[in-house]
């Protein structure tokens, strides 16, 4: 089996697909509280200032793991 060719090779940094793996989770976090704090203003339209303010300190914080996540991605490059 010495003729065997090398179909596939991986080459550059590994953080960089594992970082794309992990903004998967921000991404969601985001998606899902958007989605949350519209249903909750079209079901409390007083509440609107109350719910907005929550769902940009929610986005803050899911946002700050992908920032983070980058970040790391490229503290950590070998």
């Amino acid at each position: 089996m010495s003729n065997v060719q090398l179909l596939a090779e991986v080459t550059g940094n590994l953080g960089s697909i594992g970082y794309g793996l992990a903004a998967i989770g921000p991404g969601v976090g985001i998606g899902i509280i958007f989605g949350q704090g519209v249903q909750a203003i079209a079901r409390q339209p007083e509440a609107y200032g109350l719910i907005r303010q929550n769902m940009i300190l929610g986005f803050v914080f899911a946002e700050a793991l992908a920032l983070i996540g980058i970040a790391l991605a490229f503290a950590f490059r070998a």
